[in-house]
């Protein structure tokens, strides 16, 4: 049976995307690599069930290349989803951090909570609450 092993995002600035999902969202760096064979830079950071992998394009000059952000708007796709226990404690460190919510708290009661926020190149980001606990 196939296994998740990762997730990529494609950014327009590496340094700043780190900062985000390292600072603000808590997720532990496990590497940054440039490789300009292929003309990109990428890092990946770690997740439990798998891990984020952050992609940028080089430029000519080995500077990260521009890109045109995607627009947000429902559904929402594609976007990561990160498991957590309490929504609640989620929503106070993003409003404390000052990241807007795109969309929710929503909730199916009884089933399920979630809010998507994004970074800063409009990748999405669910936070998922599963309320039933077997």
């Amino acid at each position: 049976m196939p296994r998740l092993d990762h997730v990529a995002l494609q950014v327009s600035n590496m340094d700043r995307s780190i900062a985000f999902y390292t600072e603000t969202l808590g997720l532990p760096l496990l590497f940054k690599k440039e490789d300009p064979d292929h003309g990109e830079v990428f890092a990946f950071l770690e997740l439990e069930g798998g891990n984020l992998e952050l992609l940028a394009l080089l430029d000519t000059h080995g500077d990260t290349a521009p890109r045109a952000l995607p627009a947000l708007q429902k559904p929402y796709c594609p976007h990561v989803a990160l498991g957590v226990d309490d929504l609640d404690v989620v929503i106070a460190k993003l409003c404390a951090q000052k990241i807007p919510l795109i969309d929710g708290p929503l909730i199916i009661p009884g089933e399920v909570r979630w809010l998507y926020i994004s970074d800063p190149d409009n990748n999405i980001i669910e936070y998922v609450q599963w309320l039933k606990k077997d």
